[in-house]
């Protein structure tokens, strides 16, 4: 049992460094926003990846796990975001296969979200569908 709380509590530090790790990098970017004087689309899905680490790190604690989607969105924006700062000269399979990648992910996430709520419904019995 011993090793089992270690193993829980190094976890738990990891993850408070994560966050930790997060918040400077988020105040890291705004600086580096102010300082250019521009917004550009990479820097706002930047933005939204910490904002989605930081809503992992808290659902962790307030559930003792995280939900699956959660990190797929976070390789969903991560590639969107990649996509975007390819550009143009990008060779257009590798684009096809990034797409492809996000649309594979975006149905996982459907098909995750779809069978978690149709487990939490309740049942309905023989008798109450006649």
């Amino acid at each position: 049992m011993k090793v089992h709380d270690s193993i829980v509590a190094v976890e738990k530090a990891i993850l408070i460094l994560i966050a930790g790790f997060t918040v400077y990098a988020v105040g890291l970017e705004m600086f580096n926003v102010i300082v250019a004087r521009s917004v550009k689309l990479t820097d706002l899905l930047l933005l939204f990846i910490y904002a989605e680490v930081l809503g992992m790190v808290a659902a962790f604690y307030k559930s003792q796990q995280i939900p699956i989607t959660i990190p797929i969105f976070i390789a969903i924006t991560a590639l969107s975001r990649l996509i975007i700062l390819q550009g143009k000269e990008t060779n257009a399979l590798n684009l096809i296969y990034e797409s492809g990648a996000v649309l594979l992910l975006a149905l996982a996430a459907v098909i995750l979200t779809w069978n978690r709520n149709r487990d939490r419904k309740p049942r309905q019995s023989a008798e109450d569908e006649s």
